[in-house]
């Protein structure tokens, strides 16, 4: 039986490289576990749709965006159907700053074709040589990719825990947080309060970026933007193309052809 690359990974005591690339396709589901590695990883879909949940949020990277995952953080990783993954994995030591938190980035031209290259190489590659410097460029450029913040921040409190699990089940669900206020037994003002404190987000901005990233796998499987608009829960498609356009500086029909 083929062993996983979590299998392959769990039996390294160091990495063969400080920069370690495999080229990986994860299935559509999310992992059984939560898991964490030694060193830091790069988590980039060439296409599809990636994401990455921990404790503190869920990190959303369709094409051209790449999620930087602290070494030891905890988390736990799912994929749109027919996601192909590049990852990469990085001694703490290589990077100047190693990242201290998730965080999604955006993949330029140039950081694809390295990242894609560097795949190809093999693992025990000529630091020395023409390789070598390829992997030093690719470190280069991945800590210059700029945040894009495609993150949805989740709470702790166990009150806000119900609606955003809810939620999150059912992003076109329409109750207001007063009626939500009623279901728990809770005032309005205190769920409020709750959400801006734990989130930074009020609970109608927070809706309204579950609601954006929910669609962006719909929108890669190419799903029409009207049935898309209506399952993330607008009420019109145009409204549905305004809010993307102002959270993703371009329409739903044109974020995608790029990749």
């Amino acid at each position: 039986m083929q062993r996983t690359l979590e299998q392959r990974l769990s039996d390294l005591t160091y990495l063969p490289r400080a920069l370690y690339g495999q080229i990986e396709a994860l299935p559509n589901h999310i992992l059984g576990y939560r898991h964490s590695h030694p060193w830091v990883q790069f988590s980039y879909a060439i296409s599809g749709v990636l994401e990455v949940q921990t404790t503190e949020g869920r990190f959303i990277a369709p094409p051209q965006r790449a999620v930087w995952i602290p070494a030891g953080c905890k988390h736990r990783v799912r994929s749109s159907t027919q996601t192909q993954i590049r990852s990469l994995y990085i001694d703490n030591q290589a990077l100047h700053n190693p990242p201290d938190n998730c965080r999604v980035v955006e993949v330029s031209a140039l950081l694809k074709e390295l990242i894609c290259a560097f795949a190809d190489l093999p693992v025990e590659y000529d630091e020395q040589g023409a390789h070598g410097r390829l992997a030093q460029v690719l470190l280069d450029q991945l800590t210059q990719a700029p945040d894009t913040g495609l993150m949805l921040p989740l709470p702790t409190d166990k009150r806000l825990l119900k609606i955003v699990a809810q939620l999150q089940k059912h992003p076109d669900a329409n109750a207001t947080l007063n009626q939500w206020a009623q279901r728990l037994g809770v005032a309005e003002k205190t769920l409020s309060r709750l959400f801006i404190k734990e989130t930074g987000l009020t609970f109608r901005l927070w809706r309204q970026r579950l609601r954006l990233l929910s669609a962006l796998p719909l929108l890669e499987q190419k799903h029409a933007v009207t049935d898309v608009a209506f399952a993330s829960g607008y009420e019109s498609v145009s409204a549905f193309i305004a809010a993307f356009g102002e959270h993703f500086g371009r329409t739903p029909g044109d974020f995608f052809k790029s990749s």
